[in-house]
């Protein structure tokens, strides 16, 4: 996500040191299974928040439809097991964005510059 201005990313995999430096637009979804991604994204430039269910509905939706087409396109075996236990694979999630974008209107961007 360097240098990312707009739409949105869906990481399943490990991220690299300074994940997130040049994100001027856009968002990602972050799978973090090692609990290591706070260690590894740029704090001067973006902000991190778990999904939570009961306040982010829109989030857990999008990014639940996301892996699925991403399975649906390429059979991934991973994305399949993140599917299948999706409730417990939710909370190791982090939604990435610009420190200057607003957490509640990240999803309405994308419809706005489809």
């Amino acid at each position: 996500c360097e240098y990312m201005t707009g739409g949105v990313v869906t990481a399943l995999g490990r991220c690299g040191v300074n994940f997130g430096a040049g994100l001027t637009g856009g968002f990602a979804y972050v799978l973090d299974v090692d609990r290591d991604f706070v260690d590894l994204y740029n704090h001067d430039l973006i902000d991190i928040h778990r999904i939570k269910p009961e306040s982010m509905e829109a989030h857990l939706h999008h990014l639940k439809e996301l892996i699925r087409r991403h399975v649906e396109l390429t059979e991934s075996s991973w994305g399949f097991e993140i599917l299948n236990d999706f409730r417990t694979f939710l909370p190791k999630f982090w939604v990435v964005k610009p420190k200057a974008a607003e957490l509640g209107t990240l999803i309405e961007s994308l419809s706005e510059a489809a």
